[in-house]
């Protein structure tokens, strides 16, 4: 499964061809339930790295969210996706990923509970690959409501960071309870996340005296902005220009809280 999956990403991924992608499925367990999430990373470099966990869109774990994790990670950083759904649930379809995302999302702590616990996972099964005092987190979608969660839930990271992922939450924070730096980028026209939410998200960052956040909206962005996948117009729809804004944001957030070299944002 791992050579084949990174077949298939290397061949769709030819601006990242020179280098050398390796996967890794880890099987885990949370409260006696099975989980299997996977393993991103540049296999030619053999310095440890940041580690950033990733939670993807409602698929879960899937070709597509590999691909997304590997933009991600390139030769800079170790990303590993988290299954917040289980191994016996792997969605076919939208209606499915829609039960299986709902399920976790209504419940709050559920959701806490299985982003944190994928967390712990990549910290023992990739320790020889990692830099762990630089850990974040990533998320897309139904992954970008799950690791403001994992922000929300106390968790120290150099930064925690989310696309066009929804902004409400079951459990606001507590003043004091947010310890890492956040970064929502978001799409300013998405109709799953409407002007309400926003404001209701700023005030609870303010009201928990958070002051290491950031929001930024793209202009005529909706949701899914950087999945090219998505063909909903005026729902959800990628939008090249947007994502590699986004990435950039994303890489340049990243060198600041992990004082890292500030990266070439070209690709």
């Amino acid at each position: 499964m791992n050579r084949l999956l990174t077949t298939l990403i290397l061949a769709g991924s030819a601006s990242l061809a020179q280098a050398d992608m390796a996967t890794r499925t880890v099987d885990y367990h949370i409260d006696g339930e099975v989980f299997q999430g996977l393993l991103v990373y540049d296999d030619s470099v053999t310095a440890p790295r940041p580690g950033l966990l990733m939670v993807p869109n409602w698929m879960g774990v899937t070709e597509n969210a590999a691909k997304k994790a590997w933009r991600a990670a390139g030769s800079d950083y170790v990303v590993f996706i988290a299954d917040m759904y289980g191994r016996h649930i792997r969605p076919a379809d939208a209606a499915q990923a829609g039960a299986a995302a709902g399920a976790v999302k209504g419940d709050t702590e559920l959701m806490r509970t299985r982003v944190n616990a994928a967390l712990e996972v990549f910290r023992r099964e990739a320790a020889e690959l990692l830099d762990t005092s630089r850990m974040g987190a990533i998320g897309f979608c139904f992954g970008g409501t799950s690791v403001l969660e994992l922000a929300r839930s106390g968790t120290a990271l150099s930064g925690v960071v989310s696309f066009h992922g929804n902004l409400d939450t079951g459990l606001p924070t507590k003043p004091g309870a947010v310890k890492s730096p956040v970064l929502v980028l978001h799409g300013a026209d998405d109709p799953y996340v409407p002007p309400q939410q926003v404001v209701d998200f700023e005030a609870e960052m303010r009201n928990a005296r958070t002051d290491d956040w950031q929001l930024l909206s793209f202009g005529g962005a909706v949701h899914s902005f950087t999945d090219p996948t998505a063909n909903l117009p005026g729902q959800a729809m990628y939008d090249a220009r947007v994502a590699d804004r986004a990435f950039r944001q994303m890489r340049l957030f990243f060198a600041e809280t992990m004082a890292l070299p500030v990266p070439d944002t070209s690709r």
